[in-house]
């Protein structure tokens, strides 16, 4: 046991002892933990769907048993490679450009002088994450296509090819389309994590920066920077934990057949293959979900490690 500073011995905290003094904590846990449990956990049962024929009308354990075999279909497929490509291009803009982006912009709100304008502008900003994927889609196929403003501006300008620029099959034309819809979309809500950060550093720190003479920007990569170095590594880690799952409504409602072999990802990939035909195929769908699941699980371990051992820093 601990002693304090008067030379007793402090009594161990026990799970017991703890919860005798926080019961009511406890109790208002109670409610969380059976929705984890009803919604996250009891559904998991279901990956036993990706080693079967599943047949909704046989259930769980009437559906014949077919082993790695639906594995093998999804892996096999003649598209499949060209999605994973697809996948890990889109994940990659997203690791980088897409997360670099909301702590930029979180920067340049920490350096508006107005605290008026300063929360008009953060306001504005969370606004498109409320709106629905389907009509940030409809807009954006508007001011992309032939007579898009969009796309009069670059033929103007730089003189490309006057056309639907979804329906272009250059790399990396719908790639980056995609990645800056995002961006929009997300950037202000993104960035509030940062902004909290940035509002706990300390004022004293700032002010004797500048006694020395330091100029905003200086005391920015000086003194901010390194003081949510904590809260970006954090981020960065479920970031890089989830840029496998590219989003598959914006791809779905973005691409076209003839923009598949860039545009596919291993969302949209399964989706056309498990329910595009007469029957749905759960049992490919579930082997897809499972197969993503174990990817982002390695890539989340895999960047907290590398975080841990690169600045000390780490989520777990």
């Amino acid at each position: 046991m601990a002693k304090n500073k008067n030379g007793y011995k402090a009594p161990k905290v026990t799970w017991k002892r703890d919860f005798q003094r926080n019961w009511v904590v406890y109790l208002f846990f109670v409610p969380i933990l059976v929705i984890q449990i009803i919604f996250h956990y009891i559904p998991m049962f279901g990956i036993v769907m990706a080693f079967e024929n599943f047949q909704v009308a046989k259930g769980f354990f009437g559906s014949p048993f077919v082993g790695l075999d639906n594995f093998k279909e999804l892996f096999f497929g003649a598209e499949f490679p060209n999605a994973i490509k697809n996948t890990v291009l889109i994940g990659l803009l997203k690791a980088t450009i897409g997360f670099i982006a909301p702590i930029i912009f979180a920067f340049l709100l920490s350096l508006l002088r107005s605290k008026k304008y300063k929360r008009t502008v953060q306001t504005l900003s969370y606004l498109p994450n409320f709106v629905a994927a389907v009509i940030v889609a409809a807009i954006l196929r508007e001011f992309v296509a032939k007579d898009g403003p969009i796309t009069l501006l670059f033929h103007n300008i730089f003189g490309t090819e006057n056309m639907n620029l979804l329906a272009s099959t250059k790399e990396p034309v719908f790639k980056l389309i995609y990645l800056f819809m995002g961006i929009w979309q997300s950037i202000g809500w993104g960035s509030i994590m940062y902004v909290s950060a940035i509002a706990t550093v300390s004022g004293d720190l700032h002010e004797a920066a500048a006694i020395d003479g330091a100029t905003r920007l200086q005391r920015l990569f000086k003194i901010t920077l390194p003081c949510i170095l904590p809260t970006i590594v954090m981020m960065m880690v479920l970031n890089v934990g989830l840029c496998f799952s590219v989003g598959f409504d914006s791809i779905l409602l973005l691409y076209m057949p003839s923009t598949y072999p860039v545009a596919d990802c291993v969302y949209t990939y399964t989706y056309r293959y498990a329910f595009g035909g007469a029957a749905p195929n759960y049992g490919l769908s579930s082997a897809s979900g499972l197969f993503q699941s174990v990817i982002a699980t390695i890539l989340l371990v895999g960047s907290n490690n590398l975080s841990r051992k690169m600045v000390g820093s780490s989520l777990f």
